[in-house]
């Protein structure tokens, strides 16, 4: 089993996640954020992961620490869960619906650790997140997890809808990527590692 258990604790925020990439999607996520809790929910169940996050954070300044930290400490396992990535498909993509909204997300577990985000929202905020915390949490969770991680938003008129099918992308992105490729022997890199 690829898991992985982070914990992070700072004057900002405290954290323990647990990553399991060959789960069932299995999710228990509070940050006290909750339309980020429900965002990283959609990653596990599509991602088929399991995914269990506890985050306390200095909510009375705003969400950004919790939103920032709880998606490094994601990215951190997501790393700590590949290993060598040795056997993995390593890249992946996913374009996801939801209602009017449309977003691509594309994934290449590289080592090389990039971010790309292109997308407009209509308001500063969704229940408790800033809307500009979606580029940010995708940025985070790239750069810890050592991945090239391209994000787009097509069209779409509602902000809830239009970050949804950002989530439900980065799991099913992240799924077909961290798969076991039964016909792959060592890591798919002309270099021969994914780890430099």
């Amino acid at each position: 089993m690829r898991e992985a258990t982070i914990t992070r604790n700072t004057n900002e925020t405290q954290i323990e996640l647990t990553l399991n990439l060959d789960g069932t999607g299995k999710a228990d996520v509070s940050t006290g954020v909750g339309f980020f809790d429900h965002m990283l929910h959609h990653v596990a169940v599509h991602g088929l992961m399991d995914l269990t996050v506890k985050a306390t954070g200095d909510h009375y300044i705003d969400a950004h620490h919790t939103i920032e930290d709880v998606s490094i400490v994601f990215g951190q396992a997501i790393n700590e869960a590949l290993g060598d990535r040795k056997g993995i498909v390593r890249m992946g993509s996913a374009l996801v619906p939801m209602d009017e909204a449309l977003a691509q997300v594309v994934i290449d577990l590289s080592g090389r650790p990039y971010a790309v985000f292109q997308g407009e929202f209509n308001t500063p905020m969704i229940g408790q997140m800033p809307t500009s915390l979606v580029a940010h949490s995708l940025e985070s969770i790239a750069f810890a997890a050592r991945i090239n991680l391209h994000t787009l938003i097509l069209y779409g008129n509602d902000d809830h809808h239009k970050a949804e099918a950002v989530y439900k992308a980065l799991g099913r992105a992240l799924r077909a990527a961290v798969e076991i490729d039964p016909r792959r022997q060592g890591v798919p890199s002309t270099k021969g590692t994914l780890n430099k």
